[in-house]
């Protein structure tokens, strides 16, 4: 087998490590849902709901930033959303994870891996800005469907929750507007801290 085949193949490998990665959202069967089953998730979702994107964008890109983005949590494990401690470091070690991972891949693929990882981070491109929504919209709908099962464990704020999630706005005013109503629904029914 020749050395590039070997790289992509261990690389294939590597990746199935993400299933391994427990997330503290909830799937609608209510299992804790895993990296890999949130990137893929989020994938259907950027297809599925392009039409409400403020501005057009490469879906194929933003299906594969979103399949992509969360590969380096392998190394750096997931941070919790509303976990303000791990998030001083998270930047750090996503960064070391993304290097160490992606650089199993052939030269040419580990840049572009670490290239549409960095893109998303950065939340610029249109693609980012809508795959970005998507990462935010995704927890939050099936936190919904849980009865705010998630929320209610951990106390969040309805404060923290907005801050969180205001960037859904960046990618999509429609989406944006669908989740500060599911916010508020629920705040009135206790599931989220009205502060």
């Amino acid at each position: 087998m020749d050395e590039r085949l070997q790289k992509q193949l261990a690389f294939a490998l590597e990746i199935d490590k993400e299933k391994d990665v427990l997330r503290q959202t909830h799937t609608t069967s209510k299992k804790q849902e895993n990296d890999a089953e949130h990137a893929w998730h989020m994938a259907i979702m950027v297809w599925l709901l392009r039409e409400y994107a403020n501005e057009p964008f490469d879906v194929g890109k933003a299906m594969l930033m979103s399949l992509l983005h969360d590969v380096v949590e392998i190394d750096a494990g997931d941070t919790y959303a509303y976990d303000t401690v791990a998030m001083q470091t998270q930047a750090q070690r996503e960064e070391e994870a993304a290097e160490r991972i992606f650089g199993i891949l052939p030269d040419e693929q580990k840049k572009e891996c670490i290239a549409l990882f960095h893109e998303f981070e950065e939340g610029i491109t249109p693609e980012a800005k809508f795959a970005r929504a998507i990462d935010n919209v995704q927890p939050l709908i099936l936190n919904d469907y849980n009865n705010g099962g998630d929320w209610r464990k951990h106390k969040v704020t309805k404060s923290k929750i907005r801050k969180r999630n205001e960037r859904t706005k960046i990618g999509s005013q429609t989406l944006w507007e669908h989740v500060t109503a599911l916010i508020q629904k629920n705040v009135e029914k206790g599931n989220i801290i009205d502060e």
